[in-house]
């Protein structure tokens, strides 16, 4: 393992523990009454991360679950994504940047990008109404569902490097500074940093690293604006870490991998069906209230 992977690693637990303080410490204050997640929400954790480890992705399967149950509203749901997945992320980027060596100058500059971009996007969508969230939030589970079918049919293309220069990263940098943005709006990083690491003729097995450190650092940066503002399902965002992290474990520990195809074939016809109700209720909706401020009944 290098330095740079070595300082990552410290860098990122600091994160994790900082980020796991200025949570429990805000909702205690917030919510002084005991919070206890549903079996749902911690099932949902489990499974999304067991699957999101393999390299399907979280964001959209949560998505769907939440919007097919009614289980958080629509406009909360980016924040509760980004807070709930985050320490699974997070325990994921710490096996795979053991076991992947990439080049280091290309995985830090990629994921600082990605943790530039959230921050940014972070802010803008935490104070945004809800018909602008769900109307982004359908766009993205569709443009999501595309990259999966591009992955199924084998169309996204491929190289052997391990490592970025010149132009080839600095597009890489901006690409992953886009993918980090768009993360805040419920876009999975996944398959599209997948898809950005292919052209830019990497070896597909480094997108591990890159997008799960990526996710591991911007997470809990962003999760932080979500958990100041309120514009998130607390109950929601604890059963999906509580579920997700030994999930990473057993997948990426005692799993490794499975033939996850057919999966992610049901995967779009989910996302796109939810991408539907998405957009569907964006335009029938008549509420425009901010999303950290309480519904309407």
């Amino acid at each position: 393992m290098s330095a740079a992977a070595a300082v990552l690693l410290a860098l990122l637990v600091l994160l994790a523990i900082f980020f796991a303080v200025q949570w429990f410490s805000t909702e205690r204050k917030r919510n002084p009454g005991a919070f206890k997640p549903t079996a749902l929400t911690t099932l949902t954790g489990f499974v999304t991360n067991f699957f999101d480890t393999l390299g399907i992705g979280s964001f959209a399967p949560t998505t769907a679950i939440f919007k097919l149950s009614r289980l958080v509203p629509d406009e909360r749901i980016p924040g509760t994504l980004n807070v709930g997945h985050a320490f699974p992320t997070v325990a994921q980027a710490l096996i795979f940047i053991v076991v992947v060596q990439v080049d280091p100058l290309t995985l830090v500059s990629m994921i600082a990008a990605a943790v530039a971009g959230a921050w940014i996007g972070a802010g803008v969508v935490a104070g945004l109404p809800r018909r602008p969230i769900q109307l982004g939030m359908g766009i993205a589970l569709l443009v999501a569902a595309a990259f999966f079918v591009l992955r199924n049919l084998e169309y996204v293309p491929g190289g052997d490097a391990l490592e970025l220069r010149g132009g080839l990263l600095a597009a890489g940098i901006v690409g992953n500074f886009v993918l980090g943005a768009l993360m805040m709006l419920g876009v999975g990083l996944y398959a599209p940093c997948m898809a950005l690491v292919g052209l830019l003729g990497m070896n597909p097995i480094a997108a591990f690293p890159i997008m799960m450190g990526s996710c591991a650092f911007l997470m809990p940066v962003a999760g932080l604006r979500f958990v100041a503002t309120g514009s998130y399902d607390w109950r929601a965002a604890l059963g999906l870490a509580i579920g997700g992290v030994p999930a990473v474990l057993i997948a990426g520990l005692i799993v490794k991998e499975l033939p996850v195809t057919m999966l992610r074939w049901l995967v779009v016809i989910v996302v796109v069906y939810t991408a539907v109700l998405m957009l569907y209720s964006a335009m029938t909706s008549r509420q425009l209230q901010p999303a950290g401020s309480s519904p309407t009944p």
